[in-house]
């Protein structure tokens, strides 16, 4: 096998590390049997679980709740080729528990956009993936 520097995978702890500072990632899920994709913006809790906030009338809640889905983040820097993507998968779950509802009401992630009345989804971190590829610049 060809053996390249450039490139490694990550264990899960410095995965979990390179999370906790992007602010944005990917929800990546099946709508109407097709793939889907929706940028969204994050936070990790205590417990390594990627946490959401979003609108309780949206189709991603519906779509996800109770479902194995995929969330991936990444940071690349292209003059340089470089950077790193994370991928956790994991079942998704609305936070209905009103104590911890509070809880991450106080110290979860907030929307970026305005919201009545917010929803938590939590994606607990059961597999977790990711690799780095330390480039060089180079020219096409």
């Amino acid at each position: 096998m060809f053996q390249n520097d450039a490139f490694r995978a990550l264990d899960r702890q410095e995965c979990l590390r390179l999370l906790a500072k992007v602010p944005v990632g990917r929800v990546v899920y099946t709508r109407q049997a097709l793939p889907a994709v929706l940028p969204i913006n994050f936070s990790l809790d205590a417990d390594a679980s990627v946490l959401l906030c979003t609108s309780p009338d949206s189709d991603l809640v519906r779509a996800i709740d109770g479902v194995v889905i995929a969330f991936e983040a990444d940071e690349f820097d292209a003059a340089s080729r470089s950077g790193w993507s994370v991928v956790v998968t994991g079942q998704a779950t609305v936070v209905t528990d009103p104590a911890e509802h509070e809880r991450l009401s106080q110290a979860g992630p907030s929307s970026w956009m305005p919201l009545q009345d917010p929803v938590f989804v939590r994606i607990e971190s059961e597999m977790v993936t990711g690799r780095e590829l330390k480039g060089t610049p180079g020219t096409r």
